[in-house]
C-alpha cells in the first residue's frame, strides 16, 4: 500500500492592527473594534440608586502562553453616579480583547479599572465566568468596597 502525503496547510489569520499595518482594508465591524472607546453619557437619574446589570456572553481573549482562545461571560453591575456606559460602545470596548494575549485575572481586572476610572460608580462589580479549559473552570470578580 502507497503511503498517501498529507499537505500541511498553514493558515495566517490577521489581526486588524496587522492588517491596518499592511494597509488592507478592515472590514466595517474590525474598524469599529479596533478604534473602541468607552461613550459616557449622562445619568438621567442621579438622584436615586439603581443598578445596571450587563452580560457579555461571547467574550474571547487569547491565552498569553498558549495562544489558544479563551471563551468567557463577563458581567459588570455597578450603580452609577454622574455617567452611565453607552452600551454600544461597551460591547466593542470588550470585542476589542479578542487578539489580546491576556490572562484571565488580568482582562477582568483592566475593564474594572478601566470602568472604575472613567465612571466613578458608586458601587462596581466586574466579573469572567471563563469555559473550561484543561478540565478547569475560572471565575474571576472584582468589586468595590461596600459603602
Amino acid at each position: 500500500m502507497k503511503a498517501r502525503k498529507t499537505e500541511k496547510i498553514v493558515r495566517q489569520r490577521d489581526s486588524a492592527a496587522a492588517r491596518q499595518k499592511k494597509k488592507i482594508a478592515l472590514k466595517y465591524g474590525e474598524k469599529a473594534v479596533s478604534e473602541a472607546k468607552l461613550e459616557l453619557w449622562d445619568n438621567p437619574s442621579p438622584q436615586r440608586d439603581y443598578e445596571i446589570h450587563m452580560e457579555f456572553p461571547e467574550f474571547t481573549c487569547l491565552c498569553p502562553r498558549s495562544g489558544y482562545p479563551d471563551f468567557a461571560t463577563i458581567s459588570i453591575r455597578y450603580v452609577p453616579d454622574k455617567k452611565i456606559v453607552e452600551l454600544k460602545s461597551i460591547k466593542l470596548y470588550l470585542n476589542s480583547f479578542r487578539c489580546s494575549y491576556i490572562s484571565h485575572e488580568k482582562v477582568v481586572n483592566t475593564i474594572y479599572e478601566e470602568l472604575e476610572c472613567k465612571l466613578k460608580p458608586r458601587r462596581l462589580e466586574v466579573a469572567g465566568d471563563f469555559n473550561p479549559r484543561g478540565n478547569l473552570k475560572t471565575v474571576i470578580r472584582v468589586a468595590s468596597p461596600e459603602k
